[in-house]
């Protein structure tokens, strides 16, 4: 009796920690499974930056350069960049993370980085002359390193001779995911998309500086081809145009580094949680208007808002410097505009759409027949800036 006893207790004791094993197997699986599906940020028509991870350590490289930058279908812009194009690549990492961002400067004069809202060592916060922190000169590299404090969504751009370097198009987007995934108010997110808003005054040659159009001086609309290059909001007709980065007036509005039709559409199905992230790195407020939805503006400069601070709109101001994080239930199927509301800034030839405009479009709803379709559906999402907008 008392040896059945004991091979009964052994049997069961091995019953419950197989029962155990099996349990923390599950979850792990289950933990993984969630992993698998987590959202990644998407930046319409701008990769996210490649690294690799060093002693756990993530690092990126950055390179400073001058880009060909197609703004349109046959409308090129001879800007500035990070690694090809404008805005550069958006860095997407995770709370708590240690990174290394090693920049190389392929331009003509000294440059730097900043890394706006995010909370570094004081060295490295990229701003010569004013703080501790270097200018890296032309053919020179410089590592900036430190761990991610913060979640939410930031911004990156030179700190040097900033009217000029950040107007020519030296920007991108700082993504910090939180450590518990893609989630706001406790709910998982869908679709996570990226808007960084820029504005450009494109003149025709002669330059002084390869890219940048000759002025006459800080703030002069006086330029070598005229205001705003000669040409009207949205009427810079095909060519390669030099920047002229000291103008108070702009012909070129765009999302991503695109004006529209060359916007790729943000594909969305019914039920979908949207976040929407943007930022503003021009010289003036954008009052950006989404069609055919409300959503909740759930975050400010990477900052969440409690939810007693949250509130409802269609339309919101971003002013130069700002981030916000707006979020929205795809409940209302079709194609739907997202756009600056000063009428300027959307105009297009010929009187139709263009500049600051881009589009959500739900999965198995037809594509309108104004509408780019052959942009907007493979929509280069992830492609570089230099890509083609056909």
């Amino acid at each position: 009796m008392r040896r059945r006893n004991a091979m009964f207790t052994a049997v069961s004791i091995s019953v419950i920690a197989l029962a155990g094993v099996w349990g923390a197997l599950s979850g792990d699986f289950a933990h993984a499974a969630t992993r698998s599906k987590q959202v990644q940020p998407v930046t319409p028509n701008v990769k996210n930056a490649a690294y690799t991870v060093e002693n756990g350590i993530k690092v990126f490289h950055l390179t400073a350069e001058q880009v060909r930058q197609e703004v349109s279908k046959g409308v090129y812009a001879n800007a500035w960049g990070y690694n090809g194009g404008t805005p550069g690549p958006t860095i997407v990492v995770n709370q708590g993370d240690k990174v290394r961002i090693v920049v190389t400067n392929h331009l003509p004069d000294a440059t730097s980085v900043h890394w706006h809202g995010l909370i570094v060592p004081n060295s490295m916060d990229g701003v010569p002359g004013a703080e501790p922190s270097p200018e890296i000169q032309p053919s020179k590299s410089y590592t900036y390193e430190f761990t991610v404090k913060q979640a939410g969504t930031f911004m990156y751009h030179s700190h040097v001779d900033v009217a000029k370097q950040e107007m020519m198009g030296l920007d991108g987007m700082f993504i910090s995911l939180p450590k518990g995934g893609d989630v706001v108010n406790g709910q998982p997110v869908n679709r996570d998309y990226t808007l960084l808003l820029q504005e450009w005054d494109l003149v025709n040659p002669p330059q002084s500086k390869p890219g940048i159009a000759a002025t006459q001086g800080m703030g002069s609309n006086s330029m070598t081809s005229g205001m705003n290059g000669g040409y009207g909001e949205g009427q810079v007709p095909a060519g390669t145009y030099d920047v002229n980065p000291e103008s108070m007036s702009w012909n070129i509005f765009t999302l991503n580094g695109k004006q529209f039709p060359a916007t790729a559409s943000m594909e969305v199905k019914k039920g979908d949680k949207v976040l929407v992230r943007l930022g503003n790195l021009s010289m003036q407020n954008h009052p950006m208007h989404l069609h055919g939805h409300d959503f909740t503006v759930v975050a400010k400069d990477g900052i969440p808002l409690p939810k007693s601070a949250q509130y409802e709109a269609n339309t919101i101001d971003v002013a130069p410097g700002e981030t916000y994080d707006v979020e929205f239930t795809a409940d209302n199927p079709g194609t739907w505009v997202f756009h600056c509301h000063l009428p300027h800034h959307t105009s297009g030839p010929n009187g139709g759409d263009g500049g600051m405009l881009t589009t959500f479009h739900y999965q198995g709803t037809p594509w309108p027949s104004g509408l780019n379709t052959t942009s907007a559906k493979t929509g280069n999402m992830g492609g570089m800036n230099t890509g083609s907008a056909d």
